[in-house]
């Protein structure tokens, strides 16, 4: 009995790092999918209106570094599933 308590006990343990792992790669993929595509608008808005490239960039690079940081968090939140668990 206590065998098979500490069986599923291990096992959802690495199920939850497993997942944990998961989810932080997923965070890291989605963060570059979404600067990419910013980079992708700026680069065609610039093609466009060359003039406004300096204040296009700056907008930019703000926009860039709120899609890291939320993709920082996610990955902090992941790998602390996998420190407390």
């Amino acid at each position: 009995m206590i065998s098979m308590f500490l069986l599923q006990t291990v096992a959802s343990a690495a199920l939850g790092k497993a997942f944990a792992g998961i989810g932080a790669a997923i965070a890291a993929l989605a963060a570059a999918i979404g600067i990419g595509k910013i980079g992708q608008a700026t680069m065609e808005s610039i093609a466009r209106q060359p003039e406004s490239a300096g204040n296009l960039r700056s907008s930019m690079i703000v926009a860039a570094g709120m899609v890291e940081g939320a993709a920082l968090f996610a990955i902090i939140v992941c790998l602390l599933a996998v420190v407390i668990k």
